[in-house]
């Protein structure tokens, strides 16, 4: 009797662990969902390094040849 009530003691604690633990999974496997869609939103607004330094090198490019058009205007 007593074996009989140790087995069904530890079956329900195996049972509640069980539980506990599926819950935290599907919790986890969805946090792990919302962090992919959040870094793919966030990849959607920002520039890379390589857009931000082509864009950079071409508006330097313009205001130098802005610069060199007022320069020649000065002169004449």
């Amino acid at each position: 009797m007593d074996m009989m009530l140790w087995n069904l003691i530890l079956s329900m604690l195996v049972l509640m662990l069980g539980y506990f633990l599926r819950e935290k999974a599907e919790d986890l496997q969805r946090m792990n969902i919302l962090l992919n869609r959040t870094r793919e939103e966030i990849a959607k607004e920002y520039v890379t390094k390589t857009e931000a330094h082509h864009d950079l090198t071409r508006i330097l490019d313009r205001l130098e040849a802005l610069d060199e058009k007022l320069e020649r205007l000065i002169r004449s």
